[in-house]
């Protein structure tokens, strides 16, 4: 072993014996899956949040982390084929199953990036939870547009107003032409909106059709989250998918309150299915029907 090559796994033995015993316990045990997309990027899945990974000789870069066990996991799996220490750890928004993992970096990574309403919605969170001690935060955030280059690759950050939450970027690997999403998409699921965090489902559609107009017909996406059965990965036509669902769900609220029915009511009903986006099925759609409710009447104060 190199001189080097000895720092650098000193460095993330470092890092990584800042963990409980439990989580440490299972680097001898990975699990997860990595899945190579294009060029050096790719994707792991395990429990949570899709990641995005580029590995290569000169960059590593790792999108979302999960929780610290399946950070652990996707560490441990990438040193296996790099033992570099990572160049850039980016978070598409706060929610636990996406930066919960963030912890199990500490000391292996040179910079976290986030939009600043991430940032800020993590820490947020965490003092109300009172686990401060369990965050690894952004040190660098954005407003609009934020890019570096890594390795072979350039990274690109977009955010384009609020979705999911206040504070969901797009991150753009330029070179491999992948985008992941976060939970801006949920394939054929009925999403989280997190209305406590500034969600919005109006502009949430406006979202989506910005990202197509920024990047190309040919660009492979990266969802956060997929049904069973639906991959989480796909094509702008998801992303039209997706637009159609959140409008249909809130055309159809509006012809309920129009109809003079409360949210009570609407629940009480139990649908099963938004008319005109029949492929978003199984358990959640309450959710949805709460949240457009919600921001409908909220704008006729």
């Amino acid at each position: 072993m190199s001189r080097r090559q000895f720092l650098q796994t000193s460095t993330f033995a470092i890092g990584a014996s800042m963990l409980p015993t439990a989580w440490l316990s299972q680097l001898l045990a990975p699990a997860g899956e990595m899945k190579t997309l294009r060029n050096n990027v790719g994707i792991f899945t395990e429990r949570g949040g899709t990641i995005a990974w580029m590995i290569d000789k000169e960059g590593l870069v790792v999108v979302d982390t999960q929780f610290p066990d399946t950070a652990v996991h996707l560490i441990e799996a990438i040193r296996k084929q790099n033992d570099r220490r990572v160049d850039l750890l980016i978070n598409t928004h706060h929610h636990g199953d996406h930066s919960g993992g963030n912890i199990a970096f500490k000391g292996i990574v040179d910079k976290v990036v986030a939009h600043k309403n991430s940032k800020a919605n993590q820490e947020r969170t965490a003092i109300a939870a009172k686990s401060e001690d369990k965050q690894l935060y952004p040190d660098t955030t954005f407003d609009g547009t934020w890019s570096q280059k890594v390795g072979s690759e350039t990274l690109s950050l977009h955010y384009f107003g609020p979705g999911h939450t206040n504070g969901d970027s797009f991150v753009h690997f330029e070179n491999a032409n992948v985008v992941h999403c976060g939970d801006l998409m949920f394939n054929r699921r009925f999403p989280n909106i997190d209305r406590a965090a500034g969600a919005s489902i109006a502009n949430w559609i406006v979202a989506l059709g910005k990202a197509r107009k920024t990047f190309s017909k040919d660009t492979l996406y990266i969802f956060g989250h997929g049904a069973e059965g639906f991959p989480v990965t796909g094509t702008e036509k998801d992303l039209i998918a997706m637009q159609n669902y959140l409008s249909k769900l809130l055309k159809f609220i509006k012809k309920e309150i129009k109809a003079g029915k409360t949210k009570e009511q609407i629940l009480e009903a139990k649908y099963q299915v938004i008319p005109g986006a029949e492929e978003w099925k199984g358990q959640g759609i309450e959710r949805s029907l709460t949240t457009a409710f919600d921001e409908l009447m909220e704008g006729k104060k």
